[in-house]
């Protein structure tokens, strides 16, 4: 008879701790990256009386067992520009106060006052960070640094190309005989300077070219007067390719000496055909124009804005618009993550059961993609939370009805002797 006392009182004790994870999850319906809870009920070993052809009566219900849904929530953009959410599996990683390891699904990333990516919990974000221009994602991970106010140095000017096309219908004399085309380069100073190509057509197939640099910039120049840094003749087949020069030459090379601002000399490469050794100037009856100019040259600019982009990529925006990638965020996988230890502050620690995390980089080994400036949201689900509460509430009434019950068959006992 105890023994239904018993069994009333574990299923009481274990349908109210269900309540409790209910009232969690709903209490994390808002919360950034966080995972609802799967209450798992276990029956107690039952006592069996006359054997297989008797009857068997169970002890109750063990505590029940919370498991964590690692289900994919859905992702909001427009958050925060260094915020990320991860789309598939793994998390993000990041080192406690102590340096040890944490994960954690909620990328609410900001700067400490040191410029170190930090969590909400001001645990710093693990990831790569570029190293003279490259990203090298097979090392060590480390804290990321998010630069502030710095000034991206200057790129030389190595090579330019124009997509252009000239008139094969044009006349030797008159307007339509030339044809001029300006293109800004720099130097080693990070000054501009305007290179100016100019075409004259001088036979059918057959066009020469000069290249200028305004006198003022060279030291041997003379202001008001254009510097030729290159001449020479371009010549076309009957079906308007470039013939010459040949493919195998492939570009002209204009020498800028002697700059009056005081850099380097420039050696700047005049590529007529790109990669796949297609020419990049054709004479066809057209007229003569620029459908696009290259060249792999910039100022030096001031660091404008850093933003989380796709892939988990911490790109720098500058003033003369260029976007370079100063980090690469980390991701681990875990193969069990159910056995990590929530430690609260939406992050987890790895438990002793817990499978070693292989950290590596979004979209890679099973690992999901991350999206930039985007949070994932909580995976709570209030209609079936609700569902879940009305059933235990069910539950729970129920079993204080089987100790009621219980009780009363007691009392008539209790009656029965004292009578």
């Amino acid at each position: 008879m105890f023994s239904t006392f018993s069994t009333a009182l574990s299923a009481l004790d274990a349908n109210s701790i269900a309540v409790a994870a209910v009232g969690n999850d709903l209490a994390n319906l808002n919360t950034t990256g966080y995972k609802s809870t799967q209450v798992a009920f276990a029956d107690l070993i039952s006592e069996s009386i006359g054997g297989i052809n008797g009857y068997q009566l169970g002890m109750g219900t063990a505590r029940p067992q919370t498991i964590r849904q690692f289900n994919q929530g859905s992702v909001q953009t427009g958050a925060g520009t260094l915020d990320a959410a991860i789309q598939g599996q793994g998390f993000f990683v990041v080192n406690d106060a102590n340096g040890g390891p944490l994960y954690t699904r909620d990328g609410t990333f900001t700067t400490d006052t040191n410029g170190y990516l930090v969590d909400a919990q001001g645990h710093k974000v693990q990831g790569w960070m570029t190293v003279n221009g490259v990203l090298n994602t097979s090392g060590a991970t480390g804290n990321i640094v998010v630069p502030t106010g710095a000034l991206l140095s200057p790129t030389v000017t190595k090579n330019v190309s124009l997509n252009m096309n000239l008139n094969s219908a044009a006349s030797t004399t008159g307007t339509s005989s030339t044809f001029s085309q300006p293109m800004t380069v720099y130097d080693s100073l990070g000054d501009s300077h305007t290179l100016t190509f100019t075409f004259a057509k001088t036979a059918n197939n057959s066009w020469s070219y000069t290249v200028t640099v305004p006198g003022s910039d060279l030291t041997s120049g003379t202001a008001g007067t254009p510097s030729s840094v290159s001449s020479g003749t371009l010549t076309f087949n009957a079906d308007g390719t470039l013939q010459t020069p040949a493919a195998g030459s492939g570009s002209v090379a204009l020498s800028i000496t002697g700059l009056a601002d005081g850099a380097s000399d420039m050696k700047v490469n005049w590529n007529l055909y790109d990669s796949s050794g297609n020419p990049q100037i054709t004479q066809y009856d057209q007229s003569s124009a620029v459908s696009a100019n290259t060249q792999d040259g910039n100022g030096a600019a001031q660091l404008t804005a850093v933003t989380m982009g796709d892939g988990g990529q911490l790109m720098a925006q500058y003033s003369n618009g260029q976007q370079i990638a100063i980090a690469q965020l980390a991701l681990a996988s875990i193969r069990n993550p159910n056995s990590m230890i929530a430690i609260g502050n939406n992050d987890f620690r790895a438990s002793s059961v817990t499978a070693p995390p292989v950290i590596g980089t979004a979209s890679t080994g099973g690992r999901g993609d991350i999206v930039g400036e985007a949070l994932e949201q909580s995976t709570v689900n209030i209609s079936e939370e609700f569902t879940h509460l009305l059933t235990l509430q069910q539950a729970y009434q129920a079993n204080s009805r089987v100790i009621t019950s219980e009780n009363t068959i007691l009392q008539a006992t209790v009656n029965l002797i004292q009578g």
